[in-house]
């Protein structure tokens, strides 16, 4: 994607690190974003509700002074879940967390990063929300929706019929196509109280979510297995 097709898109920088804002902002301005930033996490929701022309993309520190970014994140997510999150973080004890996107967060980035390496991963979340939020241009194709409210998956406008932890772990894969998820990190979205269960108990879920899909999609597969890690969602090329 071109300098001048981003040339629209907005960021919002939350971070209480001068010296890591405008390292950010210089690298993210020179590739055609425009910038705002911000330093205490209390400016955050005021600023967003103040102003009419929403960010595109919010990059949120974990740790700042006031409201903290884990806060943030789900205010955000629930206020305006058309803008997208990508976290900063320094705390490797928070990675798990953030990759499970337990808060709603589009991606994550570890401290120290390079500048380059955040100017990709915006271009790449932010190529992902508009494939999300676009028109439909060829509805004869296969299409695969989820109502969020309604809990309810619909492949080509047919309810699949999942429980609420299949309907889970489909909403977890899909929003980070070919990524792969470890059971374990499945299990956590699945039983939120964390009780204790099986890595089976995941694979019997997935199971049945596969034998859903397939009753109305016979030729696709889409959760794919990876051998001794996990499972991804994968859309077909």
């Amino acid at each position: 994607m071109s300098t001048t097709e981003l040339a629209t898109d907005t960021v919002l920088i939350v971070e209480d690190e001068p010296k890591i804002a405008r390292l950010v902002a210089d690298y993210l301005t020179g590739s055609g974003f425009a910038l705002h930033h911000l330093e205490h996490g209390d400016a955050v929701m005021p600023w967003l509700e103040e102003h009419e022309a929403l960010p595109e993309l919010v990059l949120l520190d974990l740790m700042l002074p006031g409201t903290d970014g884990l806060t943030l994140c789900r205010e955000i997510r629930q206020r305006w879940p058309g803008v997208a999150i990508i976290m900063l973080t320094a705390r490797v004890e928070e990675v798990d967390r953030l990759l499970g996107l337990e808060l709603g967060a589009d991606d994550y980035i570890c401290k120290p990063f390079s500048p380059r390496e955040v100017v990709a991963r915006a271009r790449a979340v932010l190529r992902r929300s508009r494939a999300a939020t676009a028109p439909e241009e060829a509805p004869e194709e296969a299409q695969l929706s989820l109502d969020d409210e309604g809990w309810r998956a619909l492949a080509d406008g047919h309810d699949l019929g999942l429980t609420a932890v299949e309907f889970q772990l489909l909403r977890v894969m899909m929003h980070s196509p070919g990524r792969i998820f470890s059971r374990e990190q499945l299990m956590d979205h699945m039983y939120r109280d964390h009780r204790i269960v099986s890595e089976r108990t995941v694979d019997s879920h997935i199971k049945k979510l596969r034998k859903k899909i397939a009753e109305i999609w016979p030729e696709r597969e889409i959760i794919r297995s990876v051998y001794g890690v996990g499972y991804k969602y994968q859309p077909e090329e």
